[in-house]
């Protein structure tokens, strides 16, 4: 849905000392005429400005996993095809058309000829080429997305406008390979893979619909408009994401004026914006789930094992218990405030084809006397305090890591606290600014999880992989929570090669009750994308779907690529001050766990993971 709206004067000077008060560490002092601030901003025309509350893992393509990095690598970068707003059926990207062999192991992809990286080249078939095969030979830039190519026999680029895949054995992904393809006439020059994280000289050259110009850790990441993108230049003259963690305070900006966008909003506070002056409130059906995952005893391909995982909790009837006590309702109806679905499968059911639900015989549903009987049967009594004891006879108690900056992580682990504590199971509620760090050395027992699913659902299956695992536990690893099921393995890799949708879908759904069955996954809900924006500052702005979609962590570029500056925003007010726009993407209540620059570059984070 492109939606559009009035215009209106951007209103005068920012009152930054409140904000400040507030916790905001993203403040942009909006330039009034005639100060040292008006003169540096002259050239700066108008400004959208994203506040995230995620780190960027990293700037590498290669590396980079995380919801907000894989966001702006798909504004830096054109992958060979892209998602249509409309409905997320496969679409031109640098590729115009691909066509298959016979046999469906030879893919054909015709490069377009009016796509230039940002430095005046031209981009070819051979910067894709170089770009998979460098994937397939060397190990540490296959980090992010080495299950695209691990199937691949061979890749070249007979001329400039013509790409070759040679599979191994079919792959049904291959209309879906959401691998950004970098220049290689400046890739080829990097030594060491996974310690480059193309940080340090800019602007760097990409060919996508903007061009990052400076990066500060923590801080700012910022973009201007490619000028010879071939879908045509952002309106916009410059993007910035801006590293912050208060959303009250970004709710705050929105109302003042000072910020044009928050996502990832409290249903307390998109309440409050739906009845704001020139406040649009977004509710629509998200694309991610959010859900607690169980540590499954942390181990790498080499088959050590580390961490510190509490060892009950590998004990299948253990987890059964905590599944049966977790009252799924309640947590739509009272944490999200009926702003969610509840869960059930691994993939939302915005996903219609994918989306599974389990039988009536096979479903957990909340039942704490169940759960009770399950524990007594597999041997864990209460003691005399009412405390349930392992076979050891210790206490079990158990630690969930929760992100700091994510409100619904700390209400759903009071819940939990108190479910889990009625079964005499102890629960202590971890509340980091990044979890990165416990997470993948394994010293956790339980963890608030979630992913954002592309349209294609083979990236967030490949991730409980046995072959997403560390090599070693010194390594790090594409691998969720280090599940590794042989029956899930044999699933996937039977989903991998189907072409036929309907048959690919049943073996997609198995996997899923595989997953559901096993209990180290827990979906607890499908949250909606919670969002608003000033209507008085963005003029319009494409959503995905377009009938009832979401502007943040798009399966593409569309919303940031098609906002268009009101009026105001782009010729100044009445008053003299600055056009600037600040749009804020707030802490999200994301669940994928991940905060920091991440050692193994997951793509979970506080409220917005990776697709």
């Amino acid at each position: 849905m492109v939606t559009k709206v009035p215009p209106r004067h951007t209103p005068p000077h920012r009152a930054l000392r409140l904000l400040l008060a507030s916790g905001v560490t993203a403040v942009s002092l909006v330039a009034v005429p005639g100060t040292a601030a008006a003169e540096d901003d002259k050239s700066a025309g108008n400004t959208l400005t994203v506040a995230v509350s995620q780190s960027i893992d990293s700037l590498s393509p290669f590396l980079a996993q995380k919801l907000t990095s894989t966001s702006i690598h798909r504004l830096a970068y054109e992958y060979l095809t892209n998602y249509d707003a409309k409905d997320a059926r496969t679409v031109p990207g640098l590729a115009t058309a691909w066509t298959p062999s016979a046999d469906k192991l030879t893919w054909t992809y015709t490069i377009r000829d009016n796509s230039k990286w940002s430095d005046g080249k031209p981009a070819t078939a051979e910067d894709a080429a170089w770009t998979f095969n460098k994937m397939m030979t060397d190990p540490n830039a296959a980090t992010a997305n080495g299950s695209f190519t691990a199937n691949f026999a061979q890749v070249t680029a007979p001329d400039p406008k013509t790409l070759v895949i040679r599979l191994k054995k079919p792959q049904a992904t291959m209309t879906a390979l959401d691998v950004p393809i970098v220049p290689k006439h400046v890739w080829e020059k990097v030594g060491d893979f996974s310690k480059f994280n193309n940080d340090k000289q800019f602007p760097i050259v990409g060919n996508g619909p903007f061009v990052i110009t400076d990066f500060k850790v923590d801080q700012y990441i910022k973009l201007k408009p490619n000028k010879t993108f071939w879908r045509g230049a952002p309106k916009f003259d410059e993007l910035v994401f801006k590293y912050y963690k208060d959303g009250d305070a970004a709710v705050a900006a929105l109302q003042k004026g000072e910020v044009s966008f928050v996502p990832n909003l409290t249903p307390a506070q998109a309440a409050a914006l739906k009845t704001q002056k020139n406040i649009k409130v977004n509710d629509a059906p998200g694309r991610r789930f959010y859900a607690i995952a169980t540590n499954p005893g942390a181990k790498a391909q080499d088959g050590k094992t580390f961490g510190n995982g509490h060892k009950a909790l590998l004990d299948p009837a253990v987890r059964k218990a905590l599944f049966l006590a977790v009252d799924r309702t309640t947590l739509v109806d009272k944490v999200f405030q009926g702003h969610a679905v509840e869960g059930e499968g691994y993939i939302p059911p915005r996903f219609g084809s994918y989306f599974w639900k389990p039988s009536d015989a096979q479903k957990r549903s909340y039942d704490p006397t169940a759960a009770d009987k399950v524990l007594f049967a597999a041997g864990y009594r209460k003691n005399a305090e009412g405390k349930r004891v392992g076979k050891d006879g210790k206490p079990l108690d158990f630690r969930i890591l929760c992100h700091a900056t994510d409100p619904n992580d700390k209400a759903v682990g009071k819940y939990l606290q108190e479910w889990w504590g009625a079964l005499g199971i102890g629960l202590k509620v971890d509340c980091l600014d990044s979890v990165s760090d416990p997470w993948v050395k394994g010293d956790y027992d339980l963890a608030f999880d979630g992913w954002s699913v592309n349209p294609d659902p083979d990236y967030v299956l490949s991730i409980h992989t046995c072959g997403t695992l560390p090599a070693t536990p010194k390594d790090s690893g594409a691998t969720d929570n280090f599940i590794c099921d042989t029956e899930f393995d044999g699933l996937y890799a039977q989903q991998a090669v189907e072409y036929d949708t309907a048959k690919r879908a049943d073996l997609v759904k198995r996997m899923q009750s595989r997953l559901y069955d096993t209990g180290y996954m827990n979906i607890m809900a499908y949250p909606n994308a919670l969002e608003a924006y000033r209507t008085d500052q963005i003029a319009s702005i494409t959503t995905m779907p377009e009938a009832a979609g979401n502007l943040w962590g798009q399966d593409g570029y569309w919303s940031w690529w098609s906002a268009t500056p009101t009026a105001s925003a782009s010729d100044g007010d009445s008053s003299g001050s600055s056009t600037t726009v600040w749009l804020i993407l707030g802490p999200v209540a994301l669940v994928l766990v991940a905060v920091g620059v991440w050692t193994a570059r997951r793509r979970r984070t506080t409220a917005d993971d990776r697709e």
